[in-house]
């Protein structure tokens, strides 16, 4: 594990651990009593981690607005996604961001008020003519989507043909820019960076917005329970930082 820690001025904490193994719990902890600790993934341009090891982004920058507007101390870990939210449940953080509502996440959280609204869409590679919005083509046309996120797995349980396992929105791109993809299915601002990375035109693939999508802050019920009133403050807060 590699873990590189800052403290910014005043109470607020930022902490920014670069996690391949097991978090240490000691640390979290000593904390726990004092910080809100938070999980969140370098997911460009929402969480990012600069050359210097700083973390910013747009989701991130909000999420600590609302906290210091709130006077409210807190910790800042980037992991592995799944690691992220397997931690909030297991009682090991406070919460994890951005990540959209689903059935498996409100077992174990609650998600606060939107952080991003972004448009999902459909990247449809230049030698494809099939309408993507025929039901038949989700048999047809190859799709993906980066793995084990909701997107994957809604695109599995509705019967598309899914048969990669991108990790990342630069893999998905180069699986559809390599054409081992038909059509991928990611949000545009996600998308677009991958793009630009690669130095891909904007319009060199086909788009097809498919709806906006609320990416949150979804904070343990363990943890709400233990502090009634800080999601209605939280949120109050959020809504200023936009």
């Amino acid at each position: 594990m590699v873990t590189h820690a800052w403290q910014l001025a005043g109470v607020i904490g930022l902490k920014l651990s670069l996690m391949f193994g097991l978090y240490s719990l000691s640390t979290f902890a000593a904390a726990a009593t004092e910080r809100v600790v938070l999980a969140t993934q370098v997911w460009t341009p929402y969480q990012t981690v600069d050359s210097n090891g700083v973390i910013g982004g747009l989701a991130v920058e909000r999420v600590k607005c609302a906290l210091q507007n709130m006077g409210q101390p807190y910790e800042i870990h980037v992991m592995r996604w799944d690691k992220a939210q397997l931690m909030v449940e297991t009682g090991e953080m406070h919460g994890f961001f951005s990540g959209s509502a689903n059935g498996r996440r409100a077992t174990f959280a609650t998600a606060s008020y939107p952080v991003v609204s972004e448009n999902l869409a459909w990247f449809i590679a230049p030698n494809v003519y099939a309408d993507v919005n025929d039901e038949t083509t989700k048999y047809s046309l190859r799709y993906g989507a980066k793995f084990n996120t909701n997107k994957w797995l809604s695109l599995k349980r509705d019967g598309y043909n899914v048969i990669r396992k991108p990790r990342d929105a630069d893999s998905l791109l180069q699986m559809l820019w390599q054409g081992d993809l038909d059509v991928a299915y990611e949000y545009e601002l996600v998308f677009e960076e991958s793009m630009k990375k690669a130095e891909v035109p904007l319009d060199y693939f086909q788009r097809v917005r498919v709806k906006k999508q609320d990416l949150m802050v979804h904070f343990s019920n363990d943890f709400l329970r233990q502090s009634p009133g800080f999601l209605d403050k939280f949120n109050t807060s959020l809504r200023k930082c936009y």
